[in-house]
């Protein structure tokens, strides 16, 4: 009797254990429909969540980094000579620090903001104060040049206007404060000019972003910038297309076969990356995504590229790879972008001064993604700005510059624990509870079916005896 009960206490242990282990395997669907379930929810822009919780406030810090280029050679580079060039940064700025302003939720599951835009001087991050002189092209120069704004000092001194361009040196001095954030140009009549002038206490947008409230898919996906849905710069449909989101976050659940559409305002378009590899960041595993080669490659090699070649001369015909030319949405200024050192670009570029050492991994633009939110917790945002001077045909970078980058962000050790413990937390309790369940399920029934058949085989014996 009391071996039968043995024997009968295994095989319910048996089945048990086996039932054990079949909820472990049911969680693992039924587990990954709740993580699906909970992200989806989470990831919403609406009050509440922690999406936009991350969104509304000023959340992760953002620095802008400058590092500006120093002639040594002005005097020689007037009288023909190649400029030979001297790297200095990089002098960083704390930026995006402020919250996001007259947030409103629209009907069409839309929300609209304005981001306001401010930069204060982070000293312990930069290599010396905004007092620094950088030797560097004469923007007054650079501008009078250009015939289009020549046209709007008309009425005030022809007679300058028209010799000003030849009666002032070609490079100049400026404090990196002047360069940054503005002077008043005496060739200009007193015109304000800097790479960023006006920043502080100024905005960008209006965005309307989906909130992804009625689809997921479609969340931060920028619906219109500005009132309109597409930009007007380039007076074409596929260079005026506003494409994905403003780079701080995407749809959920990243394919790595999928590349990623965030459009910049900084260069006035949108553009793709690409997955590259995955990396750690904290201890959270995420996704980089780069800009591909194609991004900034002329239209001979990337067709799609066409729509941005506006002048052909400076371009070559259309055959200069690694610059952009913003003269359409700077007001007319001989402004071009490309990767810092022209990483990509011609060799006429990078022939044409002393001093430039492009590297991939100094110079890229990269986001670091996490799969499963689509949260952007780190990236890099690397950007040169060329100013092109004189009746030459080949676009100068020996005036002043941002890059390495002109912003970068990246998650602090606290938001990457309360991301851990908040979202990736509850999914790894999961994930280790349906394991737990698995593997002690499925040890109870080996177990009890072991001591089982040594059971039976006993009772055999004893029986035989």
């Amino acid at each position: 009797m009391g071996c039968c009960n043995r024997r009968c206490g295994l095989i319910a242990g048996a089945v048990f254990g086996a039932l054990v282990t079949i909820l472990g395997g049911i969680l693992i669907p039924v587990g990954d429909m709740i993580i699906e379930e909970t992200v989806k929810k989470e990831a919403v822009i609406e009050p509440g969540t922690i999406a936009y919780d991350n969104w509304a406030a000023a959340g992760v810090k953002v620095y802008r980094q400058f590092w500006f280029f120093d002639v040594q050679n002005p005097s020689e580079v007037e009288q023909g000579a190649k400029p030979v060039l001297v790297e200095k940064g990089p002098y960083t700025y704390g930026t995006r620090f402020l919250a996001k302003e007259n947030v409103t939720f629209l009907l069409n599951d839309t929300v609209s903001f304005l981001l306001p835009q401010g930069a204060i001087f982070e000293p312990s991050m930069s290599v010396g104060p905004e007092e620094d002189i950088i030797s560097c092209l004469n923007l007054g120069v650079a501008v009078s040049f250009n015939p289009s704004l020549r046209l709007s000092f008309i009425g005030r001194d022809p007679f300058s206007l028209l010799c000003c361009p030849f009666c002032a040196s070609l490079f100049q001095k400026r404090t990196v404060r002047e360069l940054l954030w503005g002077y008043k140009d005496p060739l200009l009549f007193g015109m304000q000019m800097g790479l960023f002038s006006p920043y502080n206490g100024t905005y960008d947008g209006y965005y309307n972003v989906f909130t992804g409230k009625d689809d997921i898919t479609k969340v931060s996906k920028i619906d219109m910038y500005r009132g309109n849905s597409n930009l007007g710069f380039w007076n074409d449909s596929y260079c005026d297309m506003i494409n994905g989101t403003d780079a701080s976050s995407f749809a959920p659940f990243l394919d790595k076969e999928t590349p990623l559409y965030f459009f910049s305002s900084d260069i006035c378009r949108s553009v793709s990356a690409s997955y590259e590899q995955t990396v750690d960041l904290k201890g959270i595993d995420v996704y980089r995504y780069s800009l591909l080669p194609s991004t900034l490659a002329s239209p001979v090699v990337n067709p799609d590229n066409r729509c941005f070649c506006k002048n052909m001369q400076t371009t070559k015909n259309c055959t200069l790879a690694g610059v952009l030319e913003l003269s359409v949405c700077q007001q007319g200024a001989p402004v071009y972008i490309s990767l810092p050192h022209f990483l990509l670009g011609s060799d006429i570029l990078k022939e044409s001064v002393v001093g430039l050492n492009p590297h991939p991994e100094n110079h890229k633009t990269f986001l670091d993604v996490e799969p499963i939110t689509g949260f952007t917790l780190n990236f890099a945002k690397r950007i040169q700005v060329n100013m092109m001077y004189g009746p030459s045909d080949v676009t100068e970078s020996c005036n002043f510059f941002s890059s390495f980058p002109p912003q970068t962000a990246t998650l602090d050790d606290e938001t990457a624990d309360m991301f851990k413990n908040e979202l990736l937390g509850r999914i790894n309790m999961l994930d280790i509870i349906q394991k737990v369940l698995l593997g002690a399920g499925a040890a109870i029934f080996v177990l009890c079916l072991i001591f089982y058949c040594f059971a039976r085989r006993s009772h055999k014996r004893s029986k035989t005896v």
